[in-house]
């Protein structure tokens, strides 16, 4: 059965230099930055239930145009000479069923307008941002509704908000 969830298409090099947390980190190199993205995503991914997919610009690097699941997040770095903002391009007409919403999350709204003549909707990098910080204070609401519930004779009761954190993410997933 084909999956046919809304789609999250974000171009993480936008959300990178657009979200303070990842430009700061991303000063220091961009694979611990993308790392915090993609765990980001993938708690939004599990809380929200769109289907979320990254697209890395890997224009100057040659023959790269590799795509893999990560935490149930796709990430895509872009073929050879081939831009972020062409893959989403290619990704939005590959999805678009007239049952499937896709939001584009960029800060090229220009770049982009394309696909939002085609009906795909923008989520600005600080809306996204916005969201993203919402649904992580969501869930620690919840867990910590659920570490209230739980009496130290249990074993919830004596395992760590991290862990318990873990937990959560694995059994949404």
């Amino acid at each position: 059965m084909a999956d046919s969830r809304d789609v999250l298409l974000v171009d993480g090099y936008n959300m990178i230099g657009d979200w303070p947390e990842l430009s700061r980190l991303a000063e220091n190199g961009l694979e611990e930055a993308r790392n915090r993205l993609l765990s980001r995503l993938a708690d939004y991914q599990a809380f929200s239930g769109l289907r979320v997919i990254v697209v890395f610009d890997a224009y100057l690097v040659p023959g790269l145009g590799k795509s893999f699941t990560q935490s149930k997040v796709q990430i895509f770095f872009t073929k050879e000479k081939e831009t972020a903002d062409e893959c989403i391009e290619r990704l939005v007409r590959e999805l678009s069923t007239r049952r499937r919403q896709i939001y584009v999350a960029t800060s090229d709204m220009v770049e982009q307008h394309v696909i939002f003549g085609q009906g795909a909707l923008r989520i600005s990098a600080r809306e996204l941002l916005i969201e993203v910080e919402q649904n992580e204070k969501e869930l620690q609401k919840r867990l910590e509704e659920d570490q209230a519930k739980t009496t130290r004779n249990t074993i919830g009761g004596k395992l760590s908000p991290d862990v318990l954190k873990q937990f959560e993410r694995w059994r949404r997933e």
